[in-house]
């Protein structure tokens, strides 16, 4: 369900200059320089930002980019995070799909994709974060041992990135069906994961390395 919108969304999106980056293009191939870290790590659709939040402090070493296209989603997740200002990460509120306009080739380390939605009729699976469209532009962007991190509850996206994935070169290093049996400090738990936890319903997990090209 879509939520109701923000009238204030917009207005606090456009007054956070420092975190949220109104055009990304203009840092392609400068975003070391511009978060001040010698790794990056994007996360494609941040939600409400606790993921985002608590790794970016977590791992502060690294810098953080944060992409979330639903700007009522990108204000909350934008509210929390400026509670407590860090120069290591910042917020794009634009479509994953451009991704490529601006990142540099091999400029990322890490791509987080944390519950995306499964898009689970034939005729939008093209949609999917983890299709090989997508893919194409995740190879284009990591680094030479760049990986993806992706997290799921549902099943059916689970197995089908998990062919997508392999058709594209990417070699799988971990993988779960279960994650959550155990306990994971290193690993911040989302504001979907909590959920689905208290449901008793198991998180998939992949971590893949990007291949040899």
């Amino acid at each position: 369900m879509r939520m109701r919108k923000k009238k204030w969304a917009i207005p606090f999106l456009k007054s956070q200059t420092d975190l949220v980056i109104e055009n990304p293009s203009i840092y392609k191939g400068k975003w070391k320089e511009k978060l001040n870290r010698n790794s990056i790590r994007v996360e494609i659709g941040i939600g409400k930002g606790a993921y985002f939040d608590g790794m970016s402090k977590m791992y502060n070493e690294d810098g953080w980019i944060g992409i979330e296209k639903e700007l009522n989603v990108a204000a909350i997740a934008a509210k929390k995070l400026s509670e407590e200002p860090l120069e290591n990460r910042v917020l794009i509120t634009k479509d994953a799909k451009d991704i490529l306009d601006w990142f540099d080739k091999g400029e990322i380390d890490i791509i987080h994709l944390n519950f995306s939605d499964p898009w689970p009729k034939r005729s939008t699976r093209k949609r999917r974060l983890t299709h090989s469209n997508f893919i194409d532009q995740y190879t284009e962007i990591l680094s030479e041992e760049g990986k993806i991190v992706f997290k799921t509850d549902n099943s059916g996206l689970f197995e089908f990135s998990i062919i997508e994935f392999t058709h594209n070169g990417y070699i799988i290093e971990e993988i779960s069906v279960d994650y959550r049996r155990e306990k994971h400090d290193e690993d911040v738990i989302t504001e979907y994961e909590a959920k689905f936890i208290e449901l008793n319903q198991p998180i998939y997990r992949l971590v893949l390395k990007k291949g040899r090209i």
